[in-house]
């Protein structure tokens, strides 16, 4: 992890707490019913949640108050646009960029001497099963403000009220009651200190809850896809609900995807992205039993490359290179299908979500099928994080170098 942290791949963008600030987070733990965290110093991504407070809790999503409700902390403007690091819904950090986006402003002001709680209320105080995620139709974001400063304020405004009533500007006791709220709070009279509460349309969405399920409602019908099997054999017990359900395994869930629409493949213009010479490499790495030379010069050098690649028995390296293999055989075998050939793995590790589904919508599917078949490291660490720090830890040291690599200029590129 120190390689990661060194080439700013984690933990870069989260922002550091301490002094008063780590108080008013202890304090924002409190009204969320939480215990305080001992740490006096820690790092909070874009919804307050501390990869350290989560080690110190032993739970990494202690934000929660279950599966059904999440809660997020903002106690820094500077926390607008930070990544969401352990996001447990795939609308995360699209509701965060809401939130920062309707009250910029109100959360500078705010934050200078407290901090916003936000709770997002899916009007579901608990989940029972995994069809309750169906009735996900829209989401409240509602706030509440440490100190309960709009309390505060109407209580100094009252004050300043009877203060210019009638001879009460010689009055000591309100002079005195208005100084100590003062020094208390400072002045409160003009600031917006009530935030209205949100409302979020839900439809389409990735949760973590159930063992993580996918719900995709905006095409020809409604699909449920289980990561956890046991959970899903259990689902497809159900007769009541009329929605489609798949264990993110089978392998007529990419068949769905493709018939409707949802996601699409195009072997012969794959074979020349990088994408796929990422996942060829990656599978070439698995395969890989002894290697003379360091492995991050093997990836690259096109030379050393073919060189173990021809070390390799002819089974495997006809499944390595079946992609090339089939595009060459197609040209003079018309009737040649594509399951005769190709290695089952590339068949669905080269889906891509469907061109004509809106940018929102390819967000979720390009996460759906790295959670198929993992086999771009590019695209792990960009749609499931929380899974490629886990298997970069497994990685050759050469080939997480190779990686980082790649990562570094595809962010680059991304940038520019």
């Amino acid at each position: 992890m120190d390689k990661l942290k060194t080439a700013g791949l984690f933990g870069r963008d989260l922002i550091k707490v301490s002094g008063s600030l780590a108080e008013r987070y202890n304090g924002c733990l409190a009204i969320l019913g939480m215990d305080p965290t001992q740490l006096k110093t820690f790092h909070v991504d874009g919804m307050g949640w501390s990869p350290e407070i989560a080690e110190e809790k032993d739970n990494p999503y202690y934000l929660n108050i279950g599966e059904a409700n999440l809660n997020a902390i903002i106690i820094s403007p500077e926390q607008e646009g930070k990544p969401v690091y352990m996001a447990f819904h795939s609308f995360d950090r699209d509701i965060m960029r809401t939130v920062f986006t309707a009250y910029a402003k109100e959360i500078r002001d705010i934050t200078k001497d407290a901090a916003i709680c936000i709770h997002l209320d899916q009007h579901i105080d608990t989940y029972y099963e995994p069809f309750d995620l169906l009735r996900y139709k829209q989401i409240t974001v509602s706030f509440r403000i440490l100190n309960d400063l709009a309390k505060k304020q109407k209580e100094q405004l009252q004050l300043v009220e009877e203060f210019n009533s009638g001879n009460n500007f010689i009055n000591r006791d309100i002079h005195n009651k208005l100084l100590e709220s003062a020094k208390k709070y400072g002045d409160l009279r003009d600031r917006k200190l009530e935030l209205d509460p949100l409302q979020l349309k839900v439809s389409t969405f990735y949760t973590r809850a159930f063992g993580g399920v996918f719900v995709l409602r905006d095409f020809i019908n409604d699909i449920m896809v289980f990561e956890d099997e046991e959970l899903f054999k259990k689902a497809i017990k159900d007769t009541v609900h009329d929605v489609t359900l798949f264990h993110i395994s089978h392998n007529e869930l990419t068949a769905t995807l493709v018939n409707h629409l949802i996601a699409e493949f195009d072997i012969k213009r794959a074979a020349k992205s990088k994408r796929y010479d990422r996942i060829k490499k990656h599978l070439f790495v698995q395969e890989l039993k002894e290697c003379k030379h360091p492995l991050r010069e093997v990836l690259d050098s096109p030379m050393l490359f073919k060189k173990y690649l021809n070390e390799m028995d002819v089974d495997t390296k006809k499944r390595l290179m079946s992609v090339e293999l089939y595009n060459q055989r197609k040209i003079v075998e018309r009737d040649l299908k594509i399951d005769d050939v190709v290695d089952p793995v590339y068949e669905k590790a080269l889906l891509q979500p469907h061109s004509s589904l809106e940018e929102e919508h390819k967000e979720l599917i390009w996460k759906l099928l790295t959670k198929i078949v993992p086999a771009d490291p590019l695209h792990l660490y960009w749609y499931d994080k929380e899974q490629f720090y886990k298997t970069f830890l497994n990685w050759p040291e050469g080939y997480q170098d190779w990686v980082i690599d790649r990562i570094l200029i595809n962010t680059k590129n991304q940038a520019s």
